[in-house]
């Protein structure tokens, strides 16, 4: 499935395809790392969950998710 994504996130193409393992991980990664809190308040917390070890985001938004994901407040 073709998703059409705003330029803030993704300036390199005007669609991503999201049925593609690789393409919908690299669009997590880039909506964790530039995306605005209605972007990320969009996604599956579940997933992030599932991709948040092969996202390889920078450290500083990998620890703020791991202690995100473990608290009360992702469940």
């Amino acid at each position: 499935m073709a998703m059409k994504v705003p330029r803030y996130i993704v300036w390199s193409t005007d669609r991503i395809n999201t049925a593609d393992p690789f393409q919908r991980r690299w669009l997590l990664r880039q909506i964790l790392t530039h995306g605005r809190a209605e972007d990320v308040r969009a996604l599956d917390m579940q997933e992030i969950k599932r991709e948040l070890e092969t996202l390889d985001l920078p450290p500083h938004l990998n620890s703020l998710w791991k202690h995100f994901l473990e608290s009360e407040y992702a469940r």
